[in-house]
């Protein structure tokens, strides 16, 4: 992970910065530009595997709305923008009929990190903290490697799952359930 030296961007500038043409993912961090490389092949396939698992659920019932590293401010003053790799935003919190430009206003119900080689713990966890704080009802941290789930909910302590449990989606995403090995397969 690198920072770009740059005087300190707001989440406005940093929406129309033209994306990076060697496709590699940033974010912004206290108004800093830091710049990730772009994510392997079981990170993009497990990606892929829960969006899709997640929007299958969501769309046909009317739930809300699931994306695929679209920003999510997390703080302001100064700004953090973060793309998490897979958000949920319910219709209540994010109803039909609003088509956000930029970044959302209101925080998503459901943040997914997927885990990949260059990631470092302390980055994780500050990640996940942030959403926590932003008001994000539920945070996945999944691990291909491990082939886990980690829950993360406000005020509760994070849960481990193998891949031989089953994943739901509790109140934040009612009756959503898989086998937590089929995240991966």
């Amino acid at each position: 992970m690198s920072s770009v030296a740059s005087s300190p961007l707001t989440a406005e500038e940093f929406a129309q910065r033209p994306k990076p043409p060697d496709g590699s993912k940033e974010e912004l961090v206290r108004g800093v530009v830091i710049t990730m490389p772009p994510p392997g092949f079981d990170h993009g396939a497990c990606q892929m595997r829960v969006g899709g698992l997640l929007d299958q659920h969501a769309r046909p019932r009317r739930l809300g709305r699931v994306t695929m590293e679209s920003g999510l401010i997390t703080e302001q003053g100064p700004d953090t923008v973060r793309g998490p790799d897979v958000a949920y935003w319910s219709a209540e919190r994010l109803p039909f009929d609003q088509r956000p430009r930029g970044y959302p206003a209101v925080a998503a119900d459901l943040c997914v990190e997927i885990l990949s080689p260059s990631d470092r713990a302390v980055d994780i966890a500050e990640k996940v903290r942030e959403y926590l704080e932003r008001g994000v009802r539920l945070v996945w941290v999944i691990d291909p490697e491990d082939r886990t789930v980690t829950i993360h909910a406000p005020n509760q302590e994070p849960r481990v799952l193998a891949d031989t449990a089953t994943l739901t989606g509790g109140d934040v995403l009612p009756e959503f359930q898989v086998l937590v090995a089929d995240l991966f397969d």
